[in-house]
This record gives C-alpha cells, sequence and structure tokens, in this order.
C-alpha cells in the first residue's frame, strides 16, 4: 500500500480547513472515514503527522515538512492537468493568479474587466496573500501569475515590471501632520506613532536616522486592510504606495500626503515561470496587461 493523489488532497484539505469536520464536508466525505484514511497515512509513513486537540489539529513537525511537498505536487499535477486541457482550447479555460492587496487591487479590476469584454468564456481564480508566498505557489504551479512587489530572478521567471511610483502618508484628518497640503517630508514624521510596511522599515529607519531621529514605529504590518482600519482610529500615520490612494480616498475623514525628502519609491512585478507553458488565455492576459500598463513589448511565448 502507498500514499496517492487522494490521501494527498485529502491531507491538504484538512491542513488548510483546521479540522477534520470542515475538511469533510469540503471533500463531501464521511468524518470517521475521513479520520481512518489520515490514520492509515501516518501508519504507511511511519511518523505521527497531526498533534489532535479537542477541537483542532497541529500539524506535527513531520506533518509541516509533508505538507510542504505535498503542496507542491499536488500543485505541479494540478498545473499540468490544467495545461493539457488547455491546449488547442483557444479563448475558453481558467486563469489562476496570486496577488498581494496593494497591487491587486490596483490593477486586476479594470484589467479582468477589459478582458472578460474581450474572452467572456474565460475564468478566474484569484489568491491573495504576501509576496514570498504568492511566489511559492508560483513555483508549485498553485498559480499561473503572481502580482507582487518582491523582485524576481530573470533566469527562472518571465516578467513585466511598471513603473516606479513613489510612496504616500494616510493620516486621520483629526491628527495631521505636515506644512503642505499634498506632501510631508519625512523630518516632519519624528515623534508621530508610524505604521510603516515590513518590507521597507529597513530603509525608513535608515532614511530617519540620516535625518537625526528615531522614528516611532508604532506598528510593522503588511495589512493593507489593517493599516487603514489604524489610520481610521487615530493610532498612527500608514505609509502605502500611492497606487492604493484611490482605494483609501472613499473615507472624508482621511488625508493623503506624498513622502518626500526624501522620496521613497516601489514598483509592482507581474511573473510567470518561464518553464511552464502558459496557457493560451494566459497568454492573452498577459499581453493585455503590457499593453494597458506596460510599454515596450515582451515575448510570452
Amino acid at each position: 500500500m502507498s500514499v496517492g493523489i487522494k490521501d494527498m488532497r485529502a491531507f491538504c484539505a484538512i491542513v488548510e480547513e483546521g479540522n477534520i469536520s470542515h475538511a469533510a464536508q469540503r471533500l463531501d466525505a464521511a468524518q470517521p472515514a475521513l479520520s481512518r484514511q489520515i490514520k492509515r497515512i501516518e501508519e504507511e509513513l511511519g511518523v505521527k503527522l497531526f498533534d489532535r486537540g479537542a477541537r483542532t489539529i497541529r500539524l506535527t513537525e513531520a506533518g509541516r515538512v509533508f505538507y510542504t511537498r505535498v503542496e507542491k505536487i499536488i500543485g505541479m499535477l494540478d498545473g499540468t492537468i490544467r495545461e493539457l486541457h488547455d491546449i488547442g482550447k483557444g479563448s475558453g479555460g481558467s486563469i489562476r493568479i496570486g496577488t498581494i492587496t496593494t497591487s491587486g487591487a490596483m490593477i486586476l479590476p479594470e484589467l479582468i474587466s477589459r478582458f472578460h469584454a474581450q474572452y467572456p468564456d474565460v475564468t478566474f481564480e484569484i489568491w491573495e496573500s504576501e509576496g514570498a508566498r504568492i511566489l511559492d505557489m508560483l513555483d508549485s504551479r498553485r498559480i499561473e501569475i503572481a502580482v507582487t512587489r518582491t523582485a524576481v530572478d530573470g533566469e527562472n521567471y518571465g516578467s513585466l515590471v511598471l513603473p516606479h511610483e513613489p510612496f504616500v502618508m494616510l493620516m486621520n484628518a483629526n491628527n495631521s501632520c505636515g506644512e503642505k497640503p499634498n506632501e510631508v517630508r519625512i523630518s516632519e514624521l519624528k515623534d508621530w506613532p508610524l505604521i510603516i510596511p515590513l518590507r521597507w522599515k529597513s530603509i525608513f529607519i535608515s532614511s530617519c536616522r540620516e535625518r537625526g531621529f528615531e522614528p516611532n514605529i508604532f506598528c510593522v504590518s503588511d495589512s493593507f486592510v489593517q493599516g487603514l482600519l489604524m489610520v481610521k482610529m487615530g493610532l498612527g500615520i500608514a505609509m502605502f504606495p500611492m497606487s492604493s490612494q484611490t482605494l483609501m480616498m472613499t473615507d472624508g475623514d482621511l488625508i493623503c500626503k506624498r513622502l518626500v525628502e526624501p522620496e521613497m519609491t516601489t514598483h509592482t512585478v507581474v511573473c510567470w515561470l518561464k518553464n511552464q507553458t502558459l496557457s493560451t488565455a494566459c497568454k492573452n492576459f498577459v499581453k493585455m496587461f503590457e499593453r494597458l500598463f506596460v510599454e515596450g513589448r515582451i515575448d510570452v511565448d
């Protein structure tokens, strides 16, 4: 007896759902049968995969290693099957995209709307997470396209890079800083409680120290939603890419100022695996993205 793909899918369902009951519902299986299946897998592997509690279960160290490997196996298998199904389908099929919040929220709605008007039979699966996790999903072929702000290796990935964009500081109108209405110097942020993305924490601190002060970083967070809510509650001033500005300014109690002296910039990267055959729908999607957002041409065939 060996561990098959059905066993792997059952194991992943339990990990992702957090308990056997929810996993059984997702798999349309009986809970006792699923429990027996996991017990058989553990006996087959000779290790304990889960520590079982009263209501939840947690992965053991062996379970974490097994999940990392199994997730990649299932991703590669599903990706290969989709590639085979998409061959010759033309304008149909499904596009799987992984994105970070600040980039995807600004790019994808308009792009998908235009793409859907031209290719109405194409469907989408969209995953949202932080940049490193999105690239992991791309490597395991859970997704075909990654939208991130993380630099990628040109040897393994094809990519399109958007122009650099500056950062802005989001603040509560009742608790704002800066002499100018549309700009704020980094020195003017001294002593104010700040909410800074983890990715740019080091460079932000260095810029403050060059100007003779230590920033009062109240919170380090890569969550756009959490940062926005904390600003609305008056807990601090948050740093975001400028492209996020339209998402923030739906509330009259918020003020957005461009960060200057010095200006800090970031950029969005759209990438895919070079060794993976993109579906026809995915190629069309990348080409439309390039036409809308990027100057110049790139070969995605």
